[in-house]
Parts: structure tokens; sequence; C-alpha cells
């Protein structure tokens, strides 16, 4: 069977509605900076009126991702739950137009379409507040086997963990790409998803993923420690591959024995760290669909985080393809 994409992508399907704020907002309102907390309908609503004026764009991690994917000029599909509401709309027409192959059938009748408040502070970091909405109701039926068949790398997003009938289309997907031979990625996606997933998450790593990405702080509350190193050396034997983003330290790509430090590229002003990690992933296995050195995978992956942090908003608004040329990647 022919290959169709270079990554297939699983996740939450939600529209973020990003805003600046003050770090006096962010006390006024009880978010701890820099995290990530779900919220119910009403609190979103609440939240949504008490916010400054900002942007909104169609977002979920997964999605972000191959966006990025479809802006270095690969090719993506989606898989993902939106409701037949205003924003499902704006999220289907968002993530096809940008040349991502999405179709899965809207919820009728239930929850909204997920929508994530996102408030920025002056530093460029972001607190995000979640409504999963209809995003939670993605079923095994969802997941069209061919695509799975069709994809170098599925991608799966760790917030699948939480709602139970989400976990049943992950591990089918999972199922499918094993046995289609397909490399199976995973990001940890938040390390409150690794606190409360946390045998799970080991257990399904060590028995299903062959490429892990994360942040520091998920891989050291994976393996509950302080220590970088010490997570690394944790990590060694459990993964085949895994690529560990640290902010302005850069990456480290793992490898069997092999580690790699891969230098943050560089960025004018950090604006908004929204989606850096979402980039960075898009990079690094758009890179490995198409043969290249792990170094310049995870270069393609520096480039792509650097590009997002310097704007509003968690997906490209330039071709990333066109920077990697310019880079020589």
């Amino acid at each position: 069977m022919p290959e169709l994409y270079d990554v297939a992508a699983i996740g939450n399907a939600i529209v973020d509605v990003i805003a600046p704020c003050s770090d006096g907002f962010l006390a006024d309102e009880g978010l701890v900076k820099g995290s990530m907390s779900l919220i119910d309908d009403a609190q979103a609503e609440s939240l949504y009126g008490r916010m400054a004026a900002g942007i909104e764009a169609s977002g979920g991690s997964a999605a972000n991702t191959v966006a990025g994917v479809a802006s270095l000029g690969g090719r993506a599909a989606y898989v993902g739950k939106v409701a037949d509401d205003v924003l499902g709309q704006v999220f289907t027409h968002d993530i096809n137009a940008i040349g991502v192959s999405f179709g899965i059938r809207p919820l009728s009748g239930g929850p909204a379409t997920a929508r994530c408040l996102v408030n920025v502070t002056p530093d460029g970091q972001r607190t995000m507040s979640t409504y999963l909405g209809a995003s939670i109701h993605l079923t095994p039926e969802d997941v069209d086997a061919k695509i799975i068949e069709q994809s170098k790398i599925i991608y799966l997003e760790g917030y699948l963990f939480d709602p139970s009938e989400a976990r049943r289309a992950f591990a089918k997907a999972a199922g499918i790409a094993r046995a289609s031979e397909r490399l199976i990625a995973l990001t940890l996606s938040d390390s409150f998803v690794v606190h409360r997933h946390r045998d799970a998450l080991l257990g399904f790593i060590d028995s299903e993923v062959d490429i892990l990405l994360a942040n520091e702080a998920e891989l050291t509350a994976l393996f509950e420690t302080s220590s970088f190193d010490g997570a690394v050396r944790a990590l060694r034997g459990r993964a085949k591959l895994a690529a560990i983003t640290r902010g302005e330290k850069g990456s480290t790509v793992i490898a069997g024995d092999s580690i790699q430090d891969i230098a943050a590229a560089p960025v004018e002003k950090v604006v908004d760290t929204t989606g850096a990690g979402d980039q960075y992933a898009a990079g690094f296995l758009f890179g490995l669909a198409r043969g290249r050195p792990l170094d310049a995978c995870g270069r393609l992956g520096s480039l792509a985080a650097a590009e997002v942090i310097s704007h509003y908003g968690p997906r490209p608004q330039v071709s990333l393809q066109d920077l990697a040329i310019k880079a020589g990647l």
C-alpha cells in the first residue's frame, strides 16, 4: 500500500483564544502561570468574558503539529472531533485550507467545539484554561484504518489519556500502526497528564512507542526526579528514539547510546511560547519521515519552534519550508 502521508496525528481538536494579560490578571483569576487546567463550559464563558481582546485560531496540540508539517511541505492527516457549530466549521475550514486531510463527521446535539483560553504574560509565558467539549467524544469509529496504514508516522497526543472513549481511539490507532509496521510517536503533552497517568504512559512507551517527544518538565515528572540527566538515563532503553525540548537550552535527541544536544534557533523576541513544542515536533517528525539525519531533524524542530514563538498563535505565519531552505535544511 502506498504511503500517502508523512505524519497522521490524533488529538483534541481545539480552537485557541489567545490574549495578552498581566501577572496580576492571573492572580486575580486564580490561575497558575505557565500551567494548563481543565475548565467546564460555565468557567470557559466566565473567563472569556474577562480576557483582553485577542485572536482566535484553530489549535490543539497535535493539530498544530500537522499544520507545521504541512508548512514544511509535508503531507499530513488529522483525526479529531469537533461539534457541528461555528467554531467546528472554523476548525475544519482552517485545517483543510492549509493542506491537512481532515474529514471526520462532526458531533451533533452534544457539547460545543473545544476551546483553549490562553493568557500570555509579557515574558511570553502562556497560561492555558481548556474546555474540552466535543473533542473528548472522539471514538474508535472515528479512526480510519486506511489513514493509519498509509502514514509513515502516527503521532499520538498524550492529552487523549484522559477521556476513556478517546483513549480507546488512541489504542485502536496504535494497534493498526503496529500491525502495519508504521512508526508510533507519542507526545507527553503536559506534566499534569504525566502525573495523572504515569504508570499507563510508561507501559505504553515500553510496549508501543518508537518516538517519544516531551519537554524537560514532562520527562522529569515521568521518572519522578528533579535531575534532567537522571531522567535521560532512565529513558534510555525504553523508547527507541526521543527528542526532549529544553526552552532556551535547545533540545536533546536520544537514540540508543547516542545523545545529541541541539541548539535553540535564534529568535529576535519571544512573544508567545504557545505551540513551541508542537512546532518542534513538526520539524522533527517531518525530518524523520523524509529520512534526514537526527541532528537535522532536531534543527528543523528548533527552526519551527523559533518561528512560532516570535508571534501570537500556535501555528506558523510564514512558510517553514522557505525558512528551512534558507537555513540549508
